[in-house]
This record gives structure tokens, C-alpha cells and sequence, in this order.
């Protein structure tokens, strides 16, 4: 190579050997092609089915068979057990009284005396009418007022209505009441009391151009009055076997 003559960059794409995803390390997983420079754990393996007709015969039972454990080799172990059911839909069939409906303390002592007790009946249905009138249908005649000849009665008074004619209360003028007057505004005698009123937002004064509000200043970006850290940048590279842009020019 003379002095002076320039050399020219490799290109990778002109290299015909295989690129780097072709080379790959032996596995580390399994018995088979492993890595002799890395740990191998023990390995195991499951046994297949033998032959013959003395092996098909399945004799045992299998992992799904459950014993229950309240049976023994004697039989059962005879604890009680309880079960609680559901409420029945028809509840006429099965009615007994709860815990609440017994009274105890109403039930006499056995051995004491007790007290007669006597009850009253009402009419059989099966007896003759009787045309007799009962002891309630009769009553004593009222001694308000002056309805019985033979008896003294008793002072008797009656409420009227107050007459509008010849009353105390009679207006004879016809004059209005104390509620038929108005009462005088205070401001046409007396000094008028001061008056406000409220009035609508009025508008800020202002022009319509828009400006920026405190969110849209970043000062920590300012680079103006002090130091900016150097910045980098990506070029584009640039290769012959880059493919052109194509685009279609209409006629």
C-alpha cells in the first residue's frame, strides 16, 4: 500500500459470512447436547406401561378412592351427628309452638287449694229461640230535661249563638276596623333611609388578544443568561445499498 493512499470503511453489507444470530451456546436445559462447561442436575424420568395380561388387570384402588373416616374395622364409630335442614314450603303440615308461646307461671302449684273458676258460655245454637228479651236491652230513662212526670229533673241549659242584632259587639257606625288602616311609609315624614340596588357582572376592561397564562413560561429552559449543558445529535447514515425513493410523476 503506497503512503497516502486512503483507505475505505468495510462495509458489513458486502461481508458474505453468516451475521451474529447464527452462532448460538450449547443448552443448558436437558440431558441431551449439554453444556459440558456448565452444572448438570439430576435428571428423571417416568416409566411407561409394561405388557402383559397380568399387568392390564387393575386389582387396586385408585388415588380417588376415600374411606370415610367414621368408619373403622369395628363398623361404625357411633357418635351422634346432626344435620340442620331447610325451611319447608307448606308449613301446615308441621306446626308446634315456639319456645315463646309457654307460660310456666301461669300454672297453679300441685298440692295448694286453689280459688273456684268460672266461666260463661255463650248460647247453644241448638236451643228454641227465646222471645224473651235479654238483661242489657233494657235501660233506665234518661233525668236531663223535663221528660218524666213523676221525677225531678235536673237543671237543664242550652248554648245559642251570639245575636248580631242589639249585642254589645253590634256595630251601629259601621265604621272600619284597625286593620283596614295602612301603616305609613317612615320615608314621607322621617329622613329617607339610604337605598342599593343590585346590578349585573360588568365585563373587565381589556383587549381581545390572546396571552400566555403562568403555566406557559418554563423558565428552567432558559438558556439565554445561563449555562446550557452540551447537547448531541444522531446522524443519519448514509449507505449505497440504501433503496432510492421512488415516487410516481403523473403525465
Amino acid at each position: 500500500m503506497e503512503d497516502g493512499e486512503k483507505t475505505k470503511p468495510v462495509i458489513a453489507a458486502r461481508e458474505r459470512g453468516p451475521g451474529p444470530g447464527r452462532y448460538g451456546l450449547p443448552s443448558t436445559c436437558g440431558y441431551s447436547n449439554h453444556d459440558s462447561t456448565k452444572r448438570r442436575n439430576p435428571a428423571y424420568s417416568f416409566g411407561y406401561p409394561l405388557k402383559g395380561a397380568s399387568f392390564n388387570k387393575d386389582c387396586s384402588p385408585g388415588p380417588g378412592y376415600f374411606i370415610d373416616p367414621r368408619i373403622s374395622r369395628h363398623g361404625n364409630d357411633g357418635t351422634p351427628s346432626y344435620s340442620i335442614l331447610g325451611r319447608q314450603k307448606d308449613q301446615n303440615t308441621f306446626k308446634t309452638p315456639a319456645p315463646g308461646a309457654y307460660s310456666p307461671e301461669k300454672v297453679h302449684p300441685q298440692g295448694e287449694r286453689r280459688a273456684p273458676a268460672h266461666s260463661m258460655a255463650g248460647r247453644t245454637r241448638y236451643r228454641k229461640r227465646d222471645p224473651n228479651p235479654s238483661p242489657n236491652s233494657y235501660s233506665l230513662p234518661t233525668l236531663l230535661g223535663s221528660r218524666i212526670a213523676n221525677k225531678k229533673a235536673s237543671a237543664a241549659y242550652s248554648m245559642t249563638n251570639r245575636s248580631q242584632t242589639g249585642c254589645f259587639s253590634e256595630d251601629l257606625a259601621r265604621t272600619p276596623g284597625p286593620g283596614r288602616y295602612s301603616i305609613l311609609d317612615p320615608n314621607v315624614l322621617k329622613g329617607r333611609a339610604p337605598a342599593y340596588s343590585l346590578l349585573g357582572r360588568n365585563n373587565l376592561p381589556g383587549d381581545s388578544t390572546q396571552k400566555p397564562g403562568p403555566g406557559a413560561h418554563k423558565p428552567e429552559i432558559v438558556n439565554v443568561n445561563k449555562k446550557q449543558a452540551p447537547s448531541f445529535s444522531l446522524g443519519i447514515r448514509h449507505s449505497e445499498f440504501v433503496t432510492p425513493l421512488i415516487v410516481e410523476i403523473a403525465e
